[in-house]
């Protein structure tokens, strides 16, 4: 999985993906969603990585079945909650 971290004072963005879908286009009615590798292509990381990660997160951005399914053996996501791209899971977590 692909691990990218923004921060901006208190802040942390997570945008993480699957290997398979870095640099895809994928499409959604009438617009397109790109992975692209500027945004998500940060560092390859391991499933523990990427669940350390999630912990401290402030935002996260999530595509793939590897990544979403991590975030959902840690709690972050229901299954339910996830939605389907150009059938790549997706799914954002905030927290206020």
């Amino acid at each position: 999985m692909y691990l990218k971290i923004y921060k901006n004072g208190g802040h942390v963005l997570i945008a993480a993906c699957d290997k398979e879908v870095l640099g895809k286009k994928l499409k959604h009615g009438n617009s397109v969603v790109e992975i692209s590798k500027a945004f998500y292509g940060g560092e390859y990381v391991s499933e523990e990585e990427l669940k350390k990660s999630l912990y401290e997160a402030t935002t996260i951005n999530l595509f793939g079945e590897k990544t979403i399914m991590c975030a959902i053996k840690c709690g972050f996501i229901d299954p339910d909650s996830m939605i389907m791209i150009d059938y790549v899971p997706h799914a954002q977590i905030f927290r206020i």
